[in-house]
């Protein structure tokens, strides 16, 4: 380091004074800073890298708020999933281990869990992340599932409810005679017919075709070997009773024996099915579920023999009670299952024709907005709008993306929610349940009922679950993680290459401050030495 003296006096002295000043400045800024310059061009030849090493880091931040915001909103899914699997184990408790113990609302407790845990299942896909709703797929400005309390009763009186879709269609399905549909009848002194009713004209050209409602006929069994038995075939409308479906029993001229028994198997309007089994007896009183075996009048005079045709209409009488039993028992608690699985369909289906003529009706017709409350509003889980994932895409690196969408009405969902809901809206009448009839109608619906809500949220083999929603969003999060990981240490050795090309040495910063001030000093000193000096001093 040189020390500048008297040459050109003024301009050279102070000019070498501020290079001096110019360096320690440039110094104390770099020991301030930890950087070799506050621009890129002091950088020298390195300030490309920078350039593109602090782009490289100013990704990396904006995909760490990414993967911040996308935790957030698959923790706050995950909680409301994680809550509906409960909302489905407690529910299925609740069935497979209630009674019938009805309380002053006609429902039993069951029911009531059912009802509570229907509140929070909407509360549940109705989750939000900031203002995002998370189970509308593509739809996030919009709530997906409607109010709880409408989807049950309706908004207003004009547009219908699940409660009301299911009294209807119970109505529909009983039909006008409470049979469910069902005909029979002895159409020979020694044969029984059980079939389907026709909607309206049999006699007209062709007939017309069955009702959609009500119970089907399956098959006919029977472990008597001298009766015979027809399966369901198509009957001419002439038929009596007419029919477009009827199934028969023959017993012919010979009484079948004690414990011979005849099953009718029969389908419900949910697709499953119930068998009535009738069991010859000679038995008095006559057991539940039994025909009477005609025994004759053997002490009359002259005797009488016992008569297959007596028989056989004490089988005609017992099996149609034992269909109207079915149909206002089981049938009933089938019909409210159908009617769940018509009002959570898109669009709802519904009863043709108004409420008082609903035990007539022959058809469904498709729910509007303006008369039946629509369940979802969010974006359509079709084919055509894609995998309910792939709903809500986000990047995550330059390569990766991350898939996170949902959608309410997706299979595993839709089946639980309308499952519960459909639980908790069947309702008997509190104030009939002192007739035995009805009482005994009451406990077999309610049973049927708890054993299909115990099906429908059973795991079924195939089908999606709620887990398989989770198992997505874990695999979502596990990708998340991975990737912010790679992140965060591919971040500290950009951070590092960085420094090596922007940072100092403190060391030797601190070094050169030290020198600097030392050379400056001196330069001070001599330049005000050679000011003050004059020809007289000199010589």
């Amino acid at each position: 380091m040189t020390i500048s003296g008297v040459s050109g006096r003024t301009s050279y002295i102070g000019s070498g004074i501020l290079d001096l000043r110019s360096q320690l400045d440039t110094l104390t800024q770099q020991l301030s800073s930890g950087k070799v310059s506050n621009t890129y061009a002091g950088e020298g030849s390195g300030r490309s890298l920078a350039i593109a090493l602090r782009a490289q880091l100013s990704s990396f931040a904006s995909y760490a708020d990414t993967a911040t915001n996308l935790n957030t909103r698959i923790g706050v899914a995950n909680l409301s999933l994680q809550r509906l699997v409960t909302i489905g184990s407690e529910v299925k408790g609740a069935a497979v281990s209630a009674g019938s113990n009805f309380d002053n609302t006609g429902q039993t407790p069951g029911q009531k869990t059912a009802s509570l845990d229907f509140f929070d299942s909407v509360d549940m896909l109705n989750a939000k992340s900031g203002d995002r709703y998370l189970f509308s797929g593509r739809a996030t400005d919009t709530a997906p599932v409607a109010p709880a309390d409408q989807i049950m009763n309706g908004n207003g009186a004009a547009i219908a409810g699940l409660k009301t879709v299911i009294a209807q269609r119970a109505q529909a399905d009983l039909g006008t005679a409470g049979m469910g549909h069902i005909l029979v009848s002895q159409p020979t002194a020694t044969s029984i017919q059980i079939g389907e009713d026709f909607a309206a004209d049999p006699t007209a050209t062709p007939p017309v075709a069955a009702t959609p409602f009500g119970m089907k006929i399956t098959a006919v069994s029977t472990t008597s070997t001298t009766a015979t038995v027809t399966q369901p075939t198509p009957t001419p409308a002439a038929a009596t009773p007419p029919s477009p479906v009827a199934m028969s029993v023959e017993l012919g001229a010979t009484n079948p024996k004690e414990g011979d028994q005849f099953k009718f198997t029969l389908k419900m309007p949910d697709g499953t099915s119930e068998d009535i089994v009738l069991t010859a007896s000679s038995a008095t009183p006559l057991p539940a579920n039994s025909f009477q075996i005609d025994q004759g009048q053997p002490t009359a005079v002259p005797p009488v023999a016992p008569s297959s045709s007596v028989t056989t209409a004490s089988l005609n009488t017992a099996l149609g009670t034992a269909v109207k039993a079915l149909a206002n028992g089981p049938m009933v608690a089938a019909s409210a299952i159908q009617a769940g699985n018509d009002f959570f369909g898109q669009p709802p289906m519904r009863v043709a024709g108004a409420p008082s003529n609903t035990a007539t009706s022959t058809a469904l017709v498709a729910g509007t907005a303006a008369d039946t409350v629509i369940w979802y509003n969010g974006e359509q889980n079709t084919a055509a709008n894609g995998s309910a994932r792939g709903s809500a895409v986000s990047q995550l690196d330059t390569s990766i993306t991350v898939q996170y969408g949902a959608r309410a009405d997706e299979q595993a969902l839709r089946s639980q929610l309308q499952t519960v809901a459909v639980f908790a809206a069947v309702s008997v009448d509190p104030a009939q349940l002192s007739n035995a009839n009805y009482a005994q109608n009451a406990n077999a619906q309610i049973a049927a009922l708890n054993q299909r809500v115990a099906q429908n949220l059973a795991t079924i083999p195939g089908t999606q679950t709620i887990q398989d929603i989770q198992a997505d969003f874990a695999g979502a999060q596990s990708t998340i993680k991975s990737t912010t990981d790679r992140q965060t240490q591919t971040k500290a050795m950009t951070e590092t290459m960085l420094d090596s090309i922007e940072g100092i040495n403190n060391d030797e910063v601190a070094t050169k401050i030290l020198a600097l001030q030392t050379a400056l000093q001196a330069s001070y000193q001599t330049t005000s030495k050679l000011y003050q000096m004059s020809l007289v001093k000199f010589l």
